[in-house]
Order: C-alpha cells, then structure tokens, then sequence
C-alpha cells in the first residue's frame, strides 16, 4: 500500500501514458477488423500488401508514441525505497533483456505481415509457426513487451510502472481473447473455400 500512495495519478504525463496502453491494442483490433470486413486499407492502397505495411508503420508508431509517454511518465513519478536495490534492479534488466529478446524473435518468426495482421488482408501464413519463441509460449510478443514494462519499472523503481505493465498485461490478455477466435476463423473458412 506505501508504494501505491506514492504514484501520482494525476499527472498529466502519466495519463496519456495509461492513455496509450489501452488505444494500441484497441486500435488495431478494430482497424484490421474494419479491413477484413470492408478491404478499407486495400482499397485505399490498391494493394493488400502495400495496406499491411501502412497498418503495420501505423502500430509501429502508436507503440513508438506509447513508449515514449511511458519514459517521460516515469520520470515524474516517484521511486520507491523498497525496489531501490541492486537485486531488483538486475531484475528489471533481465526482464528488459528477455522481453526484448521475445518482441524480436517473434517479428523475425512472423515476418512484417504475420506480425501486423495480414491474415485480415487475406495473406495467411502457410503454416503455424512453432520455432522459438513460439516454442516456449503463446504470445511471445505481447509477453515479452509486458516484460519489458515491467523490467524498465523495476530497473528504475517505479511503483507507477508497476502498475502500468499491469494494465499492460490486462490489455493484451483482452486482446489475445478477442484475436485468437477471430484468426482460427479466418484460417478455418478459408480452408473451407479452398484457399489455403
């Protein structure tokens, strides 16, 4: 309870910050939803592919932006006592290291399309991908981001970051119940009109 007293839920910062972990993931959803449904990015783009990539510099850049507001956030919140230690601050370095480590072999697995919904353009993947870091967890990308929330918090003793790679981890946990019935579906009616 001593460290939830010393965040400052007001600060403005730290509002957009919150602000931004909850519109990503809402942002995408409905986006490549909105492409599925209506082809909105492939028409405007003339190309499934070419409305792929803008989506996928568009979450880049939201994620970016979210990044940048969690830094400057963290600057003005206060530090606490208890996480000021060399122990949790290797942890949080660790944590840092591992997520990044997870966000980057999961791109490199997927590729740009697999990572920013291309099955929503019509561009599935052959194949489910099993290689690491599929290997060791569903969802590698949003659990090595949380990770990483998690361990800049740590690393920097911030009850405020704490709270926020909670919010982070909530957010994703609703995006992963949202997405995974919605991609078996695509993959599953497209093997039903034989195009995959």
């Amino acid at each position: 309870m001593d460290m939830i007293s010393t965040i400052d839920f007001c600060e403005a910062t730290y509002k957009v910050s919150l602000f931004f972990v909850l519109l990503n993931p809402v942002f995408w959803n409905i986006v490549s939803r909105l492409e599925y449904y209506t082809h909105l990015l492939t028409k405007i783009t003339n190309n499934p592919k070419v409305g792929c990539y803008v989506l996928a510099v568009t979450i880049f850049s939201l994620c970016l932006i979210r990044s940048h507001y969690f830094v400057e956030a963290m600057a003005k919140q206060s530090s606490s006592e208890i996480l000021n230690n060399d122990f949790v601050k290797l942890f949080g370095i660790i944590l840092m290291i591992l997520g990044q480590i997870l966000v980057v072999m999961s791109t490199y697995q997927l590729g740009i399309i697999g990572t920013y919904c291309g099955d929503y353009f019509g561009i599935l993947m052959k194949k489910r991908v099993t290689e690491f870091p599929f290997n060791i967890c569903n969802n590698p990308m949003y659990r090595g981001s949380t990770m990483s929330f998690l361990g800049y918090a740590l690393l920097h003793a911030k009850p405020a970051g704490i709270l926020t790679a909670y919010c982070v981890h909530m957010v994703y946990e609703i995006a992963i119940k949202v997405e995974e019935p919605f991609t078996m579906k695509i993959y599953s009616s497209q093997k039903q009109n034989g195009k995959h």
